[in-house]
């Protein structure tokens, strides 16, 4: 007797909103592997990264967009979004993956960690769900996703099928236009904005200023993300949320800090003292 494999669950989202077409193109995709999930931003929350909403109350609302899908509006970040549809659409049992985009613009290199879109692929691999974030070099509101269906497909289906490594996730990045050479696995490029603020004058003669400036790469490499989708490429960087710089470690512990390195003298034990009037319990 043959064994049918249950379908997939898919939690889809993403930093433009609900309503972008980036969204609507994933959640197509996602329908053709899995059951499938939306909760979105109710507006666009691009360059979020990882921010949290905490001082003030989050609303959390279920839409009927498309036939046959279910799909919630969060007023929070796309961090957000991720924590609540873990927490009360799927109460804790986790889907078998997490998809982020497809997102409206490049999330290359150093826009990693501005993106909201990227951060909600970070949230998932926090809570151990393998996750991919999806970005796309065309900002307009009705830009043609169509020639990454197929690439979007077969790399999730990738996932599901090899798994990732444990805190590891996937940033995935598109160049404009349907000629793709095809999918190169890369590293991250060194570059970075060199940025400017536009200043202007409001009608009551007060500053404001708007953010702007020129992506620059300094990587001259031909195994980077950048260089990938400047040639045609689809790229694919593997991406982790430790942030700790291991290889500067052994430099840290050669510094002599006031108390010296607290490892070796007390053996990992801590006394945390409380300002006068607080009670640490």
């Amino acid at each position: 007797m043959t064994k049918h494999k249950a379908k997939p669950t898919i939690l889809v989202v993403n930093d433009d909103g609900i309503t972008a077409t980036g969204i609507k193109n994933l959640m197509e995709v996602m329908q053709e592997i899995g059951h499938v999930v939306v909760v979105a931003p109710d507006s666009p929350q691009s360059g979020m990264g990882h921010a949290i909403t905490i001082g003030k109350p989050i609303r959390f609302d279920k839409v009927n967009l498309y036939d046959g899908v279910e799909m919630y509006k969060c007023s929070g970040t796309p961090v957000d979004c991720v924590k609540l549809g873990v927490n009360k659409i799927f109460k804790g049992k986790k889907p078998d993956l997490c998809v982020s985009g497809i997102n409206h613009g490049l999330n290359n290199s150093i826009n990693v960690l501005y993106s909201g879109t990227m951060s909600a692929a970070v949230e998932g691999a926090i809570e151990k769900i393998p996750s991919i974030g999806f970005s796309m070099d065309d900002f307009a509101a009705d830009a043609d996703f169509s020639h990454t269906k197929k690439y979007i497909k077969d790399i999730c289906l990738q996932v599901l099928e090899n798994g990732l490594p444990e805190g590891v996730l996937l940033n995935v990045n598109f160049p404009k236009g349907d000629q793709l050479k095809g999918v190169k696995v890369c590293r991250q490029a060194n570059a970075k904005w060199m940025e400017e603020f536009d200043e202007r004058v409001d009608p009551y003669k007060r500053p404001y200023y708007w953010l702007t400036g020129v992506f620059e790469n300094f990587d001259k490499g031909e195994d980077t993300d950048v260089w990938a989708l400047e040639h045609g490429y689809v790229s694919v960087v593997p991406v982790q949320f430790d942030l700790t710089a291991h290889h500067a470690i052994q430099t840290l512990n050669g510094w002599n800090f006031i108390d010296g390195d607290i490892s070796k003298s007390d053996q990992g034990k801590t006394t945390i003292s409380a300002p006068d009037g607080i009670n640490l319990g």
